[in-house]
């Protein structure tokens, strides 16, 4: 047994992983029927979603009041490459879905949803709100822009005190990070019962109603994944960043896929960001931030399905209202909570532009749904390691002007 467990310990992750969705798809199509498998996904999801919120409050805290000067313009780049590169995406899905016009169904009955929101005032109001949460509750509820404004108030003012205090911090952040590779250690049992459940329920019968809908969305995400945003990671650094993209994808991305949430991704990302060797004290705000702002995937879904129901009504969408559709797209989508499906709620908002009353609106949400198990797995692993090559490359740009050396997407710490 102890030699079983050293050459378990020896296989990469990733492998490990890859072996795991191999297993759950193939558990899946024989034996449907075993609901412990499945189970053992959902705890995976669950542990992950659990301690997210101590993990960011513990290491915001810790870093804040541990930190040095010097760090406000890396905030300030990564901040700056979410947010374009989530309006890019709307942009590349909006010129998709005018080379590629597609039309849906709305014949389903309208989803009933308790809140949805009216206009982009609205959203940008929940997230001010948000932000003034009581923080107990905030932990609870995984609301991590509160999380991060009370951390970083609580770090500020811990700045002050001493030396014993800010080592005791440094311990219980470094604790709760010892919890999280165990949980990440976890993963290829986990995302083998998330995969043996998409496989056992869904199959491929999403497939064939709409599947010219779903290629236009993957094709979109796919696009910016592989294109855009590391083009944009290479402009900034002026150097190939196509191996940190892939490094992101593979390893952010391809759990990211199956946990279909970017806040239960942010351990993996910032264990990720450990191993690339970046700063703690900077990405322990920033990968965070990401999960909340850093929304490409989110911001093609809301855009390209507005603009199949608008096909489907037979509106005719000018360029300029197209242009103010993406800007809308980017707004709403750094509204979107970072839980399975954030992003479709937002659809009647964007249809809204165009006149499209809810009740019509409301039905594209239901054909997300159905649809779900495909385009928010993918919008989720775009989003998510997203966040890390963004963070990644705004600190390798602070490592250009340091003049220090380095390979771009290189694991520096391997054992982390």
């Amino acid at each position: 047994m102890k030699k079983i467990v050293e050459m378990w310990n020896r296989v990469s992750l990733i492998a490990k992983i890859l072996v795991g969705i191999v297993i759950g798809a193939v558990l899946g199509l024989l034996v449907p029927g075993a609901t412990g498998i499945g189970l053992i996904g959902t705890m995976f999801v669950r542990a992950l979603k659990a301690i997210a919120p101590i993990l960011v409050f513990a290491l915001v805290i810790s870093s804040i009041a541990n930190a040095g000067k010097g760090n406000g313009q890396q905030f300030r780049m990564v901040t700056i490459m979410y947010m374009l590169s989530t309006l890019c995406a709307a942009v590349v899905a909006v010129s998709t879905s005018f080379i590629f016009p597609v039309t849906m169904t709305l014949d389903l009955e309208s989803y009933q949803a308790d809140v949805v929101p009216s206009g982009i005032m609205e959203v940008l109001q929940n997230l001010l709100l948000n932000i003034t949460d009581n923080p107990v509750n905030a932990i609870l509820n995984a609301n991590y822009l509160c999380i991060l404004a009370w951390a970083l108030l609580f770090g500020l003012a811990m700045r002050r005190t001493s030396k014993s205090i800010k080592s005791a911090l440094v311990s219980i952040s470094d604790a709760v990070s010892t919890v999280v590779r165990w949980i990440i250690g976890c993963a290829p049992f986990g995302i083998m019962g998330l995969v043996f459940t998409t496989v056992s329920e869904s199959g491929l019968s999403i497939f064939k109603e709409y599947g010219r809908l779903l290629l236009v969305l993957v094709g979109a995400m796919l696009t910016v994944a592989l294109i855009v945003d590391p083009l944009l990671a290479t402009i900034v650094l002026r150097r190939n960043a196509y191996p940190l993209a892939w490094r992101c994808l593979r390893e952010s991305g391809v759990t990211a896929f199956f946990t279909r949430s970017s806040a239960a991704n942010i351990p993996v990302n910032m264990s990720l960001c450990k191993r690339l060797g970046l700063d703690p004290d900077v990405y322990s705000v920033s990968i965070p931030l990401g999960a909340t702002i850093n929304m490409d995937g989110a911001a093609i879904t809301i855009t390209i399905m507005a603009l199949s129901v608008a096909n489907t009504m037979g509106v005719s969408v000018d360029v300029p209202t197209a242009l103010m559709l993406s800007l809308m797209a980017t707004l709403g989508a750094c509204g979107a909570s970072g839980v399975a499906g954030g992003s479709l709620l937002l659809i009647p908002m964007a249809c809204s532009l165009f006149g499209i009353p809810q009740d019509i609106s409301m039905q594209a949400v239901a054909v997300g749904m159905i649809i779900g198990v495909v385009q928010d797995s993918l919008e989720t692993a775009i989003n998510s390691s997203g966040d890390v090559l963004f963070a990644a490359t705004a600190e390798y740009r602070q490592w250009q002007k340091d003049g220090r050396e380095f390979k771009i997407g290189a694991i520096v710490n391997p054992d982390e």
